[in-house]
């Protein structure tokens, strides 16, 4: 069975001030899902499955259906506000969803196979795509999953802070991941700033660019992780359940490992408006360079 390609697309991209996710990149107004969806039919991958919210179905679908017809099964999964789909009788008054975790439960009723999650406004490289999809077809295990490992100095905006998930490695193995929610450069080194003060980070540290490698069994194994978020952060309107929440519980508790998958490749991705030309030039020059055709479905 190929594996499943689910692509978290639902945010609303408040710092970059516009949709992002069905921004135009390439020669030919590429976002970067094509970029990514392009990627994974080539390393084998079977269906590609949209997280939006429901009110983004319509645009979706006239901007991907036309190209994707014949090349890759494609699916659309719904994250949303009601939570009695997962027994919670209660209603959180939100001005965003609960975040990525959250969304990755959205599509437990519509995938059945071994599957990796994205974000739809990074961009990662065949590589990246080619060593998971061989990780889900010879590896995963419902208590062995993977992330894709980025050295956290190849993947900061020099326009802002940005989110990242900070791995701890031993043998291979991601043995912690903290959430840090402000990472930037300062005078050419890497910090992070929390409750407690601003803090460096070596620059070889790995990191997670929301790039992970799971099978379905984790649906169940983090859907009473977000109940008891959910019964802690009701008054918190901020509060997000994020991949690496799951992810570091799951590690604790020693229902499952998670292999790093490294990579030495130069992440780039629009959590700005600054950062678009930056994606725009780093397009263009593969596209010059031959690894992608200057008209990615022709």
């Amino acid at each position: 069975m190929k594996p499943t390609l689910l692509i978290l697309a639902a945010g609303m991209a408040s710092r970059y001030g516009s949709m992002k996710q069905v921004d135009g990149f390439g020669p030919n107004g590429e976002t970067i899902i094509d970029y990514s969806i392009y990627d994974a039919i080539k390393a084998g991958f079977g269906k590609v499955s949209f997280i939006i919210r429901e009110e983004f179905q319509d645009a979706f679908k006239a901007i991907f259906e036309p190209k994707l017809a014949g090349r890759i099964e494609t699916d659309y999964v719904f994250q949303s506000y009601d939570l009695t789909q997962f027994g919670i009788d209660k209603t959180v008054e939100r001005s965003k969803p609960w975040g990525t975790a959250h969304a990755v439960l959205a599509a437990r009723n519509q995938i059945n196979e071994p599957f990796c999650v994205i974000n739809a406004d990074d961009f990662y490289g065949y590589e990246a795509f080619e060593k998971m999809a061989e990780f889900l077809t010879t590896e995963v295990a419902d208590d062995n999953y993977s992330l894709m490992g980025y050295q956290i100095d190849r993947t900061l905006s020099d326009y802002g802070s940005v989110s990242r998930g900070v791995c701890k490695v031993e043998d291979g193995k991601m043995v912690e991941i903290n959430e840090r929610t402000e990472v930037y450069f300062k005078d050419g080194d890497v910090f992070y700033k929390d409750a407690t003060g601003e803090h460096e980070l070596p620059k070889d540290t790995r990191v997670s660019m929301n790039f992970w490698g799971f099978t379905p069994a984790v649906f169940k194994q983090s859907e009473e992780m977000f109940k008891k978020f959910v019964d802690a952060n009701e008054s918190n309107p901020k509060a997000e359940f994020f991949i690496p929440l799951v992810a570091d519980e799951l590690i604790k508790s020693g229902t499952a490992a998670f292999k790093v998958i490294p990579t030495g490749n130069k992440w780039f991705g629009v959590t700005y408006k600054e950062d678009k030309p930056i994606v725009q030039a780093s397009i263009n020059e593969l596209v010059e360079n031959g690894t992608y055709p200057s008209n990615l479905w022709s």
